[in-house]
């Protein structure tokens, strides 16, 4: 007889100022994707953080979009969602591979991103994974997002002075002796 599986589930974190979040999705599946986006809104919610809503065509499109809204926009973090079924062709690993990469590039560069891209065999564990009375990925990839934040608050704020870090914001220059601090 087999037994369950146990996951461990982080407490959800706390902020001492709320936390905006964008959500981008993929309505490719729109059942799937409402879903997805109703765990995320849910557990965003419970955190105390707000929210707002962006579709893209496909999965592709979304860590563009994450990259654009960045440059352009004060959200702490991103939370990105859809769903990638296995088809006939290889476009499957095309679009499940790079959007992974190219999320995770952006994560690299400090960028607070849930991933919850789903990408299945079928669509029954498409289903059983967006909702969220069941695995609730949405919302998993909300909580990811909103730890990331956290921790991006937590040593964001925090400078002991130590290495090549500056111990201020000014950047002093050598030989210059008068406290001019700019170029």
């Amino acid at each position: 007889m087999a037994t369950a599986e146990q996951h461990h589930i982080l407490d959800r974190p706390t902020f001492d100022k709320p936390a905006k979040l964008l959500i981008v999705v993929s309505p490719y599946y729109k059942d799937i994707s409402d879903n997805l986006v109703a765990g995320a809104k849910a557990e965003i919610e419970a955190a105390g953080a707000t929210w707002d809503l962006v579709e893209m065509p496909g999965a592709l499109e979304i860590p563009t979009a994450i990259g654009i809204s960045d440059r352009a926009s004060n959200f702490d973090g991103y939370v990105a969602l859809g769903c990638v079924i296995r088809g006939e062709t290889t476009h499957y690993e095309t679009v499940c591979n790079d959007s992974s990469r190219a999320i995770q590039l952006l994560g690299l560069q400090g960028l607070c991103i849930g991933n919850g891209i789903l990408t299945v065999e079928n669509r029954k564990q498409a289903e059983v994974r967006a909702d969220v009375k069941d695995q609730n990925k949405g919302g998993g990839a909300a909580a990811a997002a909103l730890h990331l934040i956290a921790l991006a608050r937590k040593w964001g704020t925090q400078s002991s002075g130590i290495g090549f870090k500056p111990a201020s914001d000014n950047i002093l220059l050598a030989g210059d002796t008068n406290g001019n601090t700019t170029a």
